[in-house]
């Protein structure tokens, strides 16, 4: 078993997070990520209304007992979403560990912080995790531009970036963009983090609350079949290669504005794919790790092969090379 500073933080088995995910992060999922001592994070705002994430909570509670938290995604919006209200059903449902990530959460932080909730705040830079530990968060997920959805401006792969956060920062910190299994694993430990962060992973499990036709796709996609939309517009995400994303690119590259695009990038229609299973119906998110994904497994059988390989790759692997220069040395 493996352990860190951050499993001993929010009370979990294993240093392996299910992050948020739009339509995706629901109860079904999440329990089981708990179940397998992992910890599962519900998504806020899939739920249509506050009173729908109580709910949804209460749900997830039926399925474990197992610790597991809901994230909350601050994002600019034309008409914003009712966050306090979301924030309230939180607190109310009795959470206590909570993902944050986007614009400014200072004020959630700190409703958050009131009520003895652990928060753990995803990031995409340095700067902006600095920023975080100041605001009083009490943990870090650090994000690598492999990640899906929004890997932020600077372009800094997860190679770079965990270890000159990991220099910086003093909370204990996740990894996040890239991981798929227990090489991941070993190389976020060694580069600094205490436990990683994965979504495209889960998406693809059997618990996943996405078509079958979905999960096949990812697992028939190479670490090459993901877009970057949104660069032009300095809101860039990465999202799955499909018709939808490659023209919106293409549009891009032409000069188009979002009015230009906004039909093709509509969430419903991203929602859509999921239900339908047509992965060409709209955009939706994914990560280059799906050249690392090759089977559809269940949480608990993902989540003890990772810790299993882990630890081989620790014992075995790392420590036949250093007991092996040892002797080498002896003689």
């Amino acid at each position: 078993m493996i352990k860190t500073r951050f499993t001993e933080l929010v009370g979990v088995e294993h240093p392996i997070v299910q992050g948020g995910m739009q339509w995706v992060g629901r109860a079904e999922l999440v329990a089981a990520v708990a179940n397998a001592g992992a910890l599962g994070l519900i998504t806020a705002l899939t739920q249509p209304t506050p009173e729908d994430l109580t709910r949804e909570i209460a749900r997830c509670r039926d399925q474990t007992d197992k610790p597991f938290g809901v994230n909350l995604t601050i994002l600019p919006a034309i008409k914003p979403p009712p966050y306090a209200e979301y924030r309230q059903a939180i607190i109310e449902a009795g959470i206590k560990i909570v993902e944050t990530a986007g614009n400014k959460p200072q004020e959630h932080v700190t409703e958050f912080k009131k009520h003895g909730i652990k928060v753990i705040h995803k990031c995409t830079s340095v700067r902006h995790a600095l920023s975080a530990e100041r605001m009083g968060v009490d943990a870090i997920s650090i994000d690598g531009f492999e990640c899906a959805g929004h890997p932020g401006e600077d372009d800094t792969p997860g190679l770079i970036l965990i270890p000159a956060a990991a220099d910086k920062v003093k909370i204990p910190m996740i990894a996040s963009g890239g991981f798929g299994d227990g090489r991941g694993l070993v190389a976020a430990l060694a580069l600094g983090a205490e436990g990683i962060n994965m979504g495209t992973r889960f998406m693809c499990t059997r618990e996943s609350p996405i078509h079958q036709l979905v999960k096949e796709r990812i697992v028939a996609n190479d670490e090459r079949e993901t877009e970057l939309i949104f660069r032009t517009m300095r809101n860039t995400s990465r999202v799955a290669r499909n018709t939808i994303s490659t023209k919106v690119v293409a549009m891009e590259k032409e000069g188009a504005k979002f009015e230009d695009v906004r039909e093709l990038v509509a969430g419903a229609r991203g929602k859509m794919v999921y239900a339908t299973g047509d992965a060409d119906e709209g955009i939706w998110s994914a990560g280059q790790v799906q050249g690392l994904i090759h089977d559809i497994p269940t949480c608990a059988e993902l989540v003890s092969r990772i810790v299993r390989d882990a630890e081989a790759i620790i014992a075995e692997r790392l420590g036949g090379m250093t007991s092996g220069a040892q002797r080498q040395a002896a003689e």
